[in-house]
């Protein structure tokens, strides 16, 4: 049976898709390595890669771009996985943090932290493109400070949806990901 291994960046990112994913795709399987950083996954990954050779495993890298220029962080994540030699590996970056895809649907913040004046703040300027947010998880503890990161994400990943979240990031990411699963002989065709 075919399975996907997520190589991210912490164990926030694992805490959001362990309780997405099976949410999202209920058939797939899956497996989240998270990391104490991007050093360490941006180590881990060739050696991950090229020790992995089971059969039918397919793998995500996902990682925080925090500022930086988005296509050559990628540019870098595929080299990476070129020396493993794993070059159909996906990559997807989250632009700044993970905090945006949270900013990209509102709704789901105000229903976790029964904060209802967030519902609308999408409206802001400064908050109207999520991926475009800088430090997101400084502004998500400004506007409910009893978020924290890992729990957090726990909480998100149950009521975020796939459709309607305005972060182009996380479109691209389940994209990203409805592309993978099609070519995955295995994996149940999805209705549209």
């Amino acid at each position: 049976m075919s399975r996907i291994v997520f190589l991210l960046e912490e164990r926030s990112m694992k805490a959001l898709l362990d309780g997405l994913l099976p949410r999202a795709f209920p058939d797939m399987h899956f497996q989240c390595v998270p990391h104490e950083g991007k050093q360490d996954l941006e180590k881990s990954i060739p050696r991950k890669l090229r020790a992995w050779r089971e059969p039918g495993v397919h793998f995500v890298v996902l990682r925080d771009n925090d500022s930086g220029d988005c296509i050559a962080l990628k540019e870098h994540l595929v080299d990476l996985c070129r020396e493993g030699r794993r070059e159909d590996t996906l990559v997807r970056i989250v632009c700044q943090e993970l905090e945006a895809w949270y900013f990209g649907e509102p709704a789901a913040i105000a229903k976790v932290y029964g904060n209802e004046k967030v519902q609308n703040i999408g409206r802001k300027t400064a908050f109207n493109n999520p991926d475009a947010i800088m430090k997101p998880s400084q502004k998500m503890r400004d506007l409910v400070p009893a978020f924290q990161k890992i729990s957090g994400a726990r909480q998100m990943a149950q009521v975020m949806s796939l459709e309607g979240n305005t972060s182009l990031s996380f479109q691209v990411f389940i994209e990203g990901l409805h592309r993978l699963l099609s070519l995955i002989s295995d994996y149940p065709p999805q209705e549209k």
